[in-house]
């Protein structure tokens, strides 16, 4: 067994469970100083739970790695090698040989080849939980929701493109049952579109938004103008009693809309400072 001169810390984040998780947390940090805990008080999901973790964490590397026993600790020394020596800001653990069931592998498959069509990023698996990042990558990006899945694209809408990944062993779970099920298949593509979204306009709204309103607005625009014209020119019909003058009315509502929602958008945008906050009940430093 390869030994190493590492100096670390061990984060654990109980995320309100109903066992004796806590208790043997607190054993283990009053037994060896490098362990420290962050408790919540009720389940907030794996994302609040990276969320608080990368605000404690200290490293220069950062590596974090499911509870369910399924990741190796042999693959951190490697991890830590490719953040430090390769110069990369995330490196993302591959399960080449998973030992999932097939209702969880084929719409991971699905998932994977999404996200890499529409970010770019070319990962085989965007949802593997053993990642290392360069510690400059977690303090800067803001993963809430279910984000976790695709922090990847966060980290490289951030600026942090130098972005790899390494084969890692798989095993089977020891512990616990695994909670994907269809409404976590549906959220996922519905997450990759949110993250998609905040990616190129979550700081900038109204310029969605706001385009879509003014070219809507103008189709209406249009439309009502070539039916006053057409009135003023050959006087034959009533402008109320054709389809076309609906739907002119309908795109100018529409374009007027949107571009409210823009600017409500922006507002919420710039003045939302609570998404971040969780109730900690604990702390073992």
């Amino acid at each position: 067994m390869v030994k190493h001169s590492f100096t670390y810390e061990i984060v654990f984040v109980d995320d309100g469970s109903t066992d004796n998780s806590w208790e043997i947390v607190a054993n283990l940090a009053k037994d060896d100083s490098s362990v420290k805990g962050i408790k919540f008080r009720r389940n907030y999901g794996k994302s609040a739970g990276l969320y608080v973790a990368f605000e404690a964490a200290k490293g220069d590397v950062i590596i974090t790695m499911d509870a369910d026993l399924q990741d190796s600790p042999e693959e951190i020394a490697e991890l830590y090698r490719m953040i430090k020596e390769d110069g990369l800001h995330l490196v993302s653990g591959y399960k080449e040989k998973r030992f999932d069931p097939l209702t969880k592998t084929i719409p991971t498959k699905l998932f994977n080849w999404a996200t890499r069509k529409m970010s770019g990023i070319t990962l085989n698996d965007f949802n593997c939980g053993l990642k290392s990042y360069d510690h400059k990558v977690v303090k800067s990006i803001e993963v809430y929701g279910e984000m976790h899945r695709y922090i990847p694209v966060l980290a490289k809408w951030a600026g942090f493109d130098k972005i790899g990944q390494k084969v890692v062993q798989h095993q089977e779970r020891k512990y616990g049952v695994t909670k994907f099920g269809i409404e976590r298949f549906i959220n996922g593509f519905l997450d990759l579109f949110t993250v998609m979204f905040i990616s190129k306009f979550g700081k900038k709204p109204m310029h969605l938004f706001g385009l879509m309103g003014v070219l809507s607005f103008a189709i209406g625009f249009a439309i009502a103008t070539y039916l006053v014209f057409a009135k003023l020119m050959w006087q034959a019909y009533n402008m109320t009693d054709r389809p076309l003058f609906y739907f002119g009315m309908l795109a100018m509502i529409i374009g007027a809309q949107l571009f409210m929602t823009g600017f409500i958008a922006e507002l919420i945008a710039r003045s939302n400072t609570d998404r971040n906050k969780y109730i900690i009940e604990d702390l073992l430093n």
